[in-house]
Formats: structure tokens, C-alpha cells, sequence
């Protein structure tokens, strides 16, 4: 009998992909909170909120993916 020697990769790929799922629902729910005004810095703008919202919804896109491949092992 042939044993999976990739399962303990699985584990921790299905156990991160679950954590950045989780931190990409809480990132959406508080969006507001998180990337609203500031107003201790008066010179930001909307364009540098929506910049920084792409950077974080990006990073954890690209972790999604990159442990979903984890996951599947293709």
C-alpha cells in the first residue's frame, strides 16, 4: 500500500487556505472601518484608500490561490 507523502503539505495548505479565506471575509466585512477616512491624515485621498483596498484584497487573492494549488498539489 502506497502512502500519500504530500498529506502533512495538504493539512497545513487546507488549514492556510482556510485562515485566508476567513481573513479575507473579516477584511470585506470591516472595509469601512478599515479603509474609511482618516482624519489624522488630511492629506489622503480617496485614491490612495482604493490603492491600499487593491493591495490587501490582491495579496490575499494571490494566498487563496496559492494555497488552493497547495491543496490540490497540482
Amino acid at each position: 500500500m502506497q502512502t500519500d507523502p504530500l498529506f502533512f503539505f495538504r493539512i497545513l495548505s487546507g488549514l492556510a487556505l482556510s485562515a485566508c479565506i476567513f481573513a479575507g471575509y473579516l477584511v470585506f466585512k470591516n472595509s469601512d472601518r478599515l479603509f474609511g477616512v482618516d482624519p489624522d491624515v488630511p492629506s489622503e485621498n480617496a485614491s490612495s484608500r482604493t490603492y491600499t483596498k487593491l493591495l490587501i484584497f490582491a495579496v490575499l487573492i494571490h494566498a487563496v490561490i496559492f494555497f488552493a494549488a497547495g491543496l490540490l498539489f497540482l
